[in-house]
C-alpha cells in the first residue's frame, strides 16, 4: 500500500515536471539565426551615456557582451549576473546598485544570457541604485 502511494506520487511529479517543461519551451522567446547588428547604450552612474554597436551571429545578448568585453559578470542561480559594464562596477552589497537591462524602452523580463537578439535590436544597461 505504501509503495503504491509512492509510485503514484512519483508519477504525478513526473507529469508536473513534463508539463512545466512543455510550458517553458512553448513560451520562451524565439531567437534569430544569422548575422545581426545591435546597439547597446550604457548609462553610467554619473548620468553619462555611451553607445556601442556590434555585429554578431549570437542568438542571445549575454555572449555578445562578454565576447566584446563590455561586461564582467558571473553565473548566479538564475543566470548571468552583470557586475561591471564599460569598466564601472555596481555592487548591491556596497550601495544597493546594479545594472538594469532594458530591451528598447522596456525593463527586460529576462537576463542578459536569455535575452534574444534580432537585427536592429536596441538595448540599454543602466547603472541603477536600489
Amino acid at each position: 500500500m505504501k509503495n503504491k502511494k509512492l509510485i503514484v506520487i512519483a508519477a504525478a511529479l513526473v507529469v508536473v515536471v513534463a508539463l512545466l517543461l512543455g510550458v517553458y519551451f512553448a513560451t520562451r522567446p524565439e531567437t534569430a539565426a544569422g548575422s545581426k547588428s545591435i546597439t547597446v547604450t550604457v548609462v553610467h552612474a554619473d548620468g553619462s551615456s555611451k553607445d556601442f554597436t556590434y555585429a554578431t551571429d549570437e542568438e542571445y545578448l549575454g555572449p555578445v557582451l562578454e565576447a566584446e568585453g563590455l561586461i564582467e559578470g558571473e553565473e548566479g542561480p538564475y543566470g548571468l549576473v552583470i557586475n561591471a559594464v564599460d569598466g564601472e562596477t555596481a555592487s548591491w552589497e556596497e550601495n544597493q546598485s546594479y545594472w538594469a537591462l532594458f530591451v528598447g524602452e522596456e525593463y527586460a523580463t529576462t537576463g542578459a544570457d536569455t535575452t534574444p537578439v534580432y537585427d536592429g535590436s536596441v538595448f540599454s544597461l543602466v547603472y541603477t541604485i536600489g
